[in-house]
């Protein structure tokens, strides 16, 4: 009986630490989730100003320019999953990489090979144990992505983009990240960044509508120099979208997670107690039997 007791006491210590550490990381992550979610605000101006200007050159001319023309058979499609680096995120990195396998077969069921871009060690592990082929990786930082790494993926995208098939080029571009659109809901998304689908991440209103525009130099040297800083101001707003996504899902996880552990603590509790009282119920009824057979 004392020895399940110290199994109950061990229990109950060990759950009593993990539920500090639960607690310690739902307090960080619900720290960080109000400037992540202020990056993602700060963003949007430039990202739709960009949007606009992109959208002007595109649908205001007729040129035949290879980022805004699609072309006649897709044969590659390059695909950038951007996921966490750190677990303790519930069901966050699951399902960005289950969307990644629904778009892989989906790609390779129109006929089209595949070339995959990762985004966070969580991919990398997931492909690496499964033997999958994979491009590049950038890891570090996923829950405070940086410009600078978000403009290294785009100018590698955009060199595969530039590169003919024949070479090992790709004539589109996937991405599948995490939509952030509250505290308690984040979708799982897939947006194809090129051939160029302009997409404002919040729609204009009436008063927004795009004015006419004069070009020069020519418009393709336009589109030469906008959509490069198109591609990768996209490529960094889902990033910071996944950022706060990967918050979210982290602080919730984790309040779940000590709510769990208190529960066990609760549980782990009354089986001690209740060992105890059996116990000291036993050592009566052991002296009471002593104390009669001295007595008869």
């Amino acid at each position: 009986m004392g020895a399940q007791i110290r199994v109950y006491r061990q229990k109950i210590s060990s759950t009593t630490s993990m539920r500090k550490i639960f607690k310690a990381m739902e307090l960080i992550a619900t720290s960080r989730i109000g400037k992540a979610r202020a990056r993602v605000a700060a963003s949007l101006p430039y990202a739709n100003a960009i949007t606009r200007a992109v959208s002007a050159v595109a649908s205001q001319t007729e040129i035949d320019h290879p980022l805004t023309t699609e072309p006649d058979q897709i044969r590659r499609a390059a695909v950038l999953v951007i996921t966490s680096d750190r677990g303790l995120a519930g069901s966050y990195s699951a399902s960005v990489l289950k969307q990644a396998e629904g778009l892989n077969e989906l790609l390779h069921a129109e006929g089209k090979e595949v070339k995959t871009y990762l985004v966070g060690r969580k991919a990398q592990a997931y492909f690496e144990f499964r033997n999958r082929p994979y491009e590049r990786v950038w890891t570090g930082g996923t829950d405070a992505p940086e410009f600078s790494t978000a403009r290294e993926v785009g100018e590698a995208l955009l060199a595969e983009f530039a590169t003919d098939f024949d070479e090992g080029g790709v004539d589109e571009i996937h991405v599948i990240y995490t939509r952030f659109k509250s505290m308690v809901t984040q979708e799982p998304t897939v947006i194809r960044l090129l051939p160029l689908e302009v997409v404002e991440e919040q729609a204009p209103s009436e008063s927004d509508l795009l004015p006419l525009y004069e070009f020069e130099p020519e418009t393709e040297q336009v589109l030469d120099a906008l959509l490069p800083r198109y591609i990768e101001s996209r490529i960094f707003a889902a990033m910071l979208q996944a950022a706060a996504s990967e918050l979210a899902a982290r602080q919730r996880a984790m309040k779940s997670a000590g709510d769990n552990a208190t529960d066990l603590i609760k549980k782990y509790t009354r089986l001690r107690n209740t060992a105890r009282q059996a116990e000291i119920t036993q050592e009566l009824s052991e002296i009471v039997a002593g104390a009669d057979a001295l007595a008869s």
